[in-house]
């Protein structure tokens, strides 16, 4: 397994908004007002692109991005986008192989850290942690099981996906990682945290 979503690429947004409804795309919307202005911006594991347009839609030119995803079907979605007069670098990889010499100001990482087990998660921050800028911003979205609304719908549901992408062949983790002690051991500073979907769904906000 190396969590890679060909399979399902092109019903991948269908998909999760039958599930989630539009909670997986506000969680990521939200935060692109903090993206500054003619940044470098790393996004690792971008899926099919849509964020590129929403992107976009704030700042059409002045923006140079990297966009690691694993999937080749994926990064063919994505290369469609309108991503205006944005600068975009397209990379087949996935992001524990992705090596640069870039320092980036923003790095997004949307349901990326729910695929890996915990080694793979640990080593992937670590990497990550060394591409971004200090003062830099990381975008964090990810499921959440958090001790209110509900908990043990949370821990059914995210069952039945680990369940199902498992079936697949698509992801690695067989359990939800909490990447909160990652961020805060390393000296980060939560400047927003959002809750979607009852709480399932968590959005945040770091400074490096």
């Amino acid at each position: 397994m190396n969590n890679n979503y060909d399979k399902i690429a092109n019903h991948y947004d269908t998909l999760s908004r039958l599930v989630f409804f539009k909670s997986q795309v506000n969680a990521q919307v939200n935060q692109l007002q903090y993206l500054p202005k003619d940044s470098s911006v790393l996004i690792a594991g971008g899926g099919t692109g849509w964020i590129l347009e929403e992107i976009a839609k704030i700042y059409p030119s002045g923006l140079r991005i990297v966009y690691v995803e694993i999937s080749a079907k994926m990064i063919a979605l994505s290369q469609k986008r309108n991503y205006q007069n944005n600068q975009v670098e397209f990379v087949n990889l996935g992001i524990e192989d992705f090596k640069t010499e870039i320092a980036f100001d923003v790095i997004l990482t949307p349901f990326l850290f729910d695929n890996f087990a915990e080694q793979r998660a640990e080593k992937v921050f670590g990497q990550l942690n060394a591409y971004l800028k200090k003062d830099g911003l990381w975008f964090l979205v990810d499921f959440s099981l958090n001790k209110t609304n509900g908990n043990w719908w949370k821990w059914l549901l995210l069952k039945s996906m680990y369940s199902f992408f498992k079936l697949l062949g698509i992801v690695e983790a067989n359990e939800l990682i909490d990447m909160n002690p990652y961020f805060l051991n390393a000296g980060y500073k939560v400047l927003e945290l959002r809750l979607y979907y009852g709480g399932f769904i968590k959005a945040v906000i770091f400074k490096k």
